[in-house]
C-alpha cells in the first residue's frame, strides 16, 4: 500500500510549490510523481542533507542540475534564467549551500506533515511536531537496503526534468506504515474476498447407481416399451469416477428423485 503514500505525497508536494512563497523558488516547476523503494546502490555523486526534530530524521538530497536552476531563477539575471546550467561547469556556492537547507525544510516540512496526519486521522498517537523547528546537518547517502523516497519533477516549458529523494530511517517508515494500516486491510479484505473457500472451487461430477438388476437374457428380449420391471430400492452407492464415496437413500420429491441421508464408505 505504499503507493497510497506516494500518491498522498504527490499532491502535498504540488499544494506546496504552488504556494506564493515557493514559486519565488520553483518558478513552473511541477512534481510529476513520487514512487518509495528500496537503496539498491550507494550515490557519491548528490549531496546529502540531514533534517531532523526531536521525534523524527530524514535525509533529503536534489539533483544538483535542478538546484542550480532553482537558483537561477531566483537570484540569477533575466537572460541567465532561461538558461540550462551545467553542474560540472558551475562551482559550487555558499549560496547553492543555503538555497540547498531553505528548499530541504520546504519539503521535508509537508513529509513530515503528511506522515503526521496519517497517523492523526486514525486516532494513532504521532511523535512528530509540525511546528517544531526542523534542525539541518549534513548528511550521508542511505544505506543500502534503507527506505527511500523519490520525488519526480520537471519544467516543462525549460525542457527540464529531475528529481529529488527523502531516506525514511526504521523510525520514520514504520510511522509511515502505521498511518496505511486501513488501506492494508482493505487490500487483504479486498483478496480474502476475491479468493473463494477450496470446497467452492472445486467441481466434481457425482454418479448416482440407483438400481440393478439381474434379469434372464429371455426375459430381457420379451420386453416391450410400456413394461414394468419391478424393482425395489434399498441404498444405493455414490461414485466418483470409479470410486464408491458413499450410500445414500433414494427418495420422491415433487415428481423427481433424490439423494438423502448420505453415509460415508468404510
Amino acid at each position: 500500500m505504499l503507493h497510497v503514500f506516494g500518491a498522498q505525497l504527490r499532491d502535498d508536494l504540488a499544494v506546496a510549490l504552488r504556494q506564493p512563497m515557493s514559486r519565488r523558488y520553483w518558478g513552473n516547476f511541477q512534481i510529476d510523481g513520487v514512487s518509495l523503494s528500496r537503496v539498491e546502490n550507494e550515490d557519491s555523486v548528490n549531496r546529502w542533507l540531514s533534517f531532523s526534530t526531536a521525534a523524527s530524521q530524514t535525509g533529503f538530497a536534489l539533483e544538483r542540475q535542478i538546484l542550480l536552476s532553482v537558483l537561477n531563477y531566483r537570484y540569477g539575471s533575466a537572460g541567465a534564467k532561461g538558461a540550462l546550467p551545467d553542474p560540472a561547469q558551475v562551482r559550487v556556492t555558499a549560496t547553492e549551500e543555503r538555497l540547498a537547507v531553505v528548499l530541504g525544510q520546504q519539503l521535508v516540512n509537508s513529509l513530515f506533515s503528511r506522515v503526521h496526519k496519517n497517523l492523526q486521522t486514525l486516532g494513532k498517537s504521532s511523535d512528530i511536531d509540525t511546528s517544531a523547528e526542523v534542525a539541518v546537518q549534513s548528511g550521508v547517502h542511505p544505506a543500502r537496503g534503507s527506505w527511500i523516497v523519490t520525488v519526480a519533477l520537471s519544467d516543462v516549458e525549460a525542457g527540464q526534468s529531475g528529481q529529488f529523494w527523502f531516506s525514511l530511517d526504521k523510525r520514520l517508515m514504520a510511522d509511515v506504515l502505521r498511518g496505511l494500516l486501513p488501506e492494508r486491510a482493505q487490500a487483504k479484505k479486498a483478496l480474502r474476498g476475491s479468493v473463494r473457500p477450496l470446497a467452492s472451487r472445486l467441481q466434481v461430477t457425482l454418479e448416482g447407481r440407483l438400481v440393478s438388476k439381474q434379469v434372464q437374457l429371455g426375459a430381457l428380449f420379451d420386453l416391450r416399451v410400456g413394461d414394468v420391471i419391478p424393482v425395489s430400492l434399498s441404498r444405493t452407492d455414490v461414485m466418483l469416477d470409479d470410486s464408491r464415496l458413499f450410500t445414500a437413500a433414494v427418495s420422491e420429491h415433487k415428481g423427481k428423485l433424490c439423494l438423502t441421508s448420505f453415509e460415508d464408505v468404510e
